[in-house]
């Protein structure tokens, strides 16, 4: 089931769910994640379904080679799997600018009026080391303005699905996105709220979040945590990942 946030343009951006697509298995869906041993060509044909939402074709699709870092590039034209990064921003048409993700928080981002646009995976270090106020930087190198970006924080792993332990909690030293765990030293932590919170202290006033837990909705969405815990990732990287995209 795809989401699309109220506060961007329904037809220029979508946050991909897991249903639909050419995936089968343990992939079963729309999984985009070029990195893992799902049958590459349908792979490639989950990712040419995105693109046709916007009309497009697959080689407009820009896919990042994603880490857990803050690292941001400009993009002029799209590649696929090229660039690594952890955010992108452009300023081209028909560059569908995109993010990977299976519980992190993909977050997209939008000045209309000025025609820049941007996409950030904000997994907890990433979030936590800025790679959505880097992804805000370069937007406004290229002539966004800060009061007229929209924002929207996509479906990720929600607080009740996310625990953590008392390294973890010291790490971010916020206790305002945690709340505690069930367990003695454990606490749950709240990514999207940290996101919408890096966004608002930023400056950013129009930010949306979907409130959708990955982990949580089984049926829609894929999730690394869940599937770790079914004991159904057996190498790295290889695990399902849903896809989130904008263009102007």
């Amino acid at each position: 089931m795809s989401y699309q946030a109220s506060n961007l343009d329904r037809r220029r951006h979508c946050f991909f769910g897991s249903q639909g697509g050419f995936s089968a298995g343990f992939y079963a869906g729309l999984n985009v994640n070029t990195k893992s041993d799902d049958d590459p060509e349908s792979v490639r044909r989950n990712l040419q379904t995105a693109a046709e939402y916007f009309g497009l074709g697959y080689n407009n699709l820009h896919l990042l080679n994603q880490g857990v870092s803050s690292h941001v590039e400009y993009v002029e034209q799209a590649s696929q799997d090229k660039v690594t990064a952890d955010g992108a921003v452009t300023d081209r048409p028909e560059v569908v600018l995109c993010i990977r993700t299976a519980d992190c928080a993909p977050v997209l981002l939008a000045d209309y009026e000025h025609g820049v646009i941007g996409a950030a995976h904000a997994g907890w270090r990433g979030a936590l080391s800025g790679v959505i106020e880097n992804t805000l930087n370069l937007m406004r190198q290229k002539g966004a303005v800060k009061e007229n970006i929209a924002a929207a924080v996509g479906p990720c792993i929600g607080q009740k699905s996310y625990e953590v332990d008392e390294a973890f909690y010291r790490a971010f030293a916020r206790p305002e996105y945690f709340v505690p765990g069930a367990r003695d030293g454990h606490y749950l932590f709240d990514l999207e709220k940290f996101c919408a919170g890096r966004l608002r202290e930023y400056g950013i006033e129009n930010v949306t979040v979907s409130g959708k837990d990955t982990y949580a909705l089984a049926e829609e969405y894929y999730s690394f945590r869940r599937f770790t815990h079914q004991g159904l990732v057996k190498k790295p990287k290889c695990f399902p990942t849903e896809l989130s995209a904008i263009v102007l």
